[in-house]
């Protein structure tokens, strides 16, 4: 029952997150795809994925224990703060953070983890902002 309630959820926030992708106003200047191509691509793949979910429920779902719900819930804020801190440190800082509080709680130890955030936002920036220009959020360093 809770495979489908999950399912039903997602199809649901699927459609939402496709409607208000639908509201982005494009301006006279935007490129052959649009800025709604990307939006519409993840609502479609989340209504896609909610409805397997849905339609072919597990039989036995195992639920995770407490400290593990805990662990998902502190992942949730983590990513909360970044879309709240993109703005304010930019794209690069926000990213080393989150990545590397991510990377730590799936397991990596600290060191490899801060790593792995260095590594994750310095190769996002490159490729998005260097390679194809597309614009990234600027911190107090103008990157």
């Amino acid at each position: 029952m809770s495979d489908r309630v999950f399912g039903i959820v997602g199809v649901l926030l699927a459609i939402g997150y496709a409607l208000a992708a639908l509201t982005i106003e494009e301006s006279f200047l935007s490129d052959a795809v649009g800025p709604k191509a990307f939006p519409l691509i993840i609502a479609a793949l989340l209504g896609i994925s909610s409805a397997v979910i849905a339609l072919r429920p597990d039989p036995e779902p195992h639920w995770p224990a407490l400290g593990r719900l805990a662990e998902i819930f502190g992942a949730v804020v983590v990513m909360i703060l970044y879309a709240e801190m993109l703005p304010i440190a930019g794209f690069v800082l926000a990213t080393v953070f989150a990545a590397a509080y991510l990377a730590w709680r799936l397991g990596s130890k600290p060191v490899e983890a801060l790593l792995t955030g260095i590594g994750t936002s310095v190769g996002i920036y490159s490729v998005f902002h260097l390679l194809l220009g597309l614009s990234l959020a600027r911190g107090p360093w103008g990157f």
